[in-house]
C-alpha cells in the first residue's frame, strides 16, 4: 500500500502558458490541471485555444482551463493576457513560456533581416516580456516557476536551423539570469529543451523516412518523442518536488544530447 503524497500537488495554483492550444503546450497544460492547476491556454488562435481547454475540462473539470488569446511578438497583447489571467483566475504561479516561431530554414549567411528579426523578437525578447510581467506574483507570494522551453537545438550548431538556434541558447542565458535575479525571491527558472518530436511545428524535421530511421536506430530510446512526453517535466518543474532546482536547461530528448 502506497503511501499518499502531495509533493505534485498543484491544486490552488494558477498557470499560464503561451504556445498551448496544441502539441507540447497542450500537453504540459492538460498535464498541470491534472494536478489540480487552474490553466490559462494561450495561443494566436482563439477557436484553438477553445478546443484545447473544451478537452482539458472534460477530463479535469469545469473551470480547469481558460482561453485567452495572445501573439507573443506584441507587448501590449502579452500585458492583456497577463491583466486577463489575473482578473479571471488571479494571480500567477506558473508560467511557461513554450510560443516560439521559426520561419526560416537554410544557412546564415542567406537569412534575411525580417526572419532574423522575428526569430529573435518572439524566442526570446517575448518571453523576456512575459516573465518580468509574471514575476511581481510570484515574488508577492515567495515562490513561483518560470518554464522556458528551448531546444536540444541550443546545444550545437546548425545549417539549416542556425538563427533558431541562437534564440534557443540566449533563452537558456534568459532562465539562468532569472534564476540568479529571482531566485533570493523564492522564483525558480528552468529551460526545458526538447529534442526531435513528433508535433506540427517539427514537422519538416521528423516527417521523412530517414528522420524516422534515425530516430529507431540511433536514438537511445529507439522513437522520435511525443507531446505528451512533456507532461511530467512540466509538473516536475511546476510543483514542490523541484523547489531546490532553478538555472537548469532540461533535456527531453529520448538520449540523443547526454553526452553535451
Amino acid at each position: 500500500m502506497g503511501v499518499k503524497t502531495e509533493l505534485f500537488d498543484l491544486s490552488g495554483r494558477v498557470a499560464l502558458l503561451t504556445g498551448a492550444s496544441k502539441g507540447m503546450g497542450l500537453s504540459m497544460a492538460e498535464g498541470l490541471a491534472e494536478h489540480g492547476a487552474r490553466v490559462v491556454v494561450s495561443s494566436r488562435k482563439l477557436d484553438q485555444c477553445e478546443t484545447a481547454c473544451d478537452q482539458i475540462n472534460a477530463k479535469c473539470g469545469d473551470g480547469s482551463a481558460t482561453p485567452i488569446v495572445c501573439n507573443i511578438g506584441y507587448k501590449e497583447q502579452l500585458e492583456r493576457l497577463v491583466s486577463e489571467t489575473r482578473a479571471q483566475l488571479g494571480a500567477i504561479d506558473i508560467l511557461i513560456c513554450n510560443a516560439g516561431v521559426n520561419p526560416f530554414y537554410g544557412p546564415m549567411s542567406e537569412i534575411p533581416d525580417e526572419a532574423y528579426d522575428k526569430i529573435m523578437n518572439a524566442n526570446v525578447r517575448s518571453n523576456h516580456w512575459l516573465c518580468q510581467m509574471v514575476a511581481p506574483d510570484m515574488v508577492a507570494s515567495g515562490r513561483g516557476s518560470m518554464m522556458i522551453t528551448s531546444s536540444t537545438g541550443a546545444f550545437a550548431g546548425s545549417e539549416a536551423l542556425g538563427t533558431y538556434a541562437i534564440s534557443k541558447l540566449a533563452d537558456i542565458a534568459l532562465v539562468r539570469n532569472l534564476a540568479l535575479e529571482y531566485g533570493p525571491k523564492g522564483v525558480r527558472v528552468n529551460a526545458i529543451c526538447p529534442g526531435l518530436i513528433r508535433t506540427d511545428f517539427a514537422k519538416a524535421l521528423w516527417d521523412n523516412p530517414e528522420a524516422k530511421r534515425n530516430a529507431e536506430t540511433t536514438t537511445p530510446m529507439r522513437r522520435l518523442g511525443e507531446s505528451d512526453d512533456f507532461k511530467g517535466i512540466a509538473v516536475f518543474l511546476a510543483s514542490d518536488a523541484s523547489e531546490y532546482m532553478t538555472g537548469q536547461a532540461v533535456a527531453v530528448c529520448g538520449g540523443t544530447h547526454m553526452w553535451r
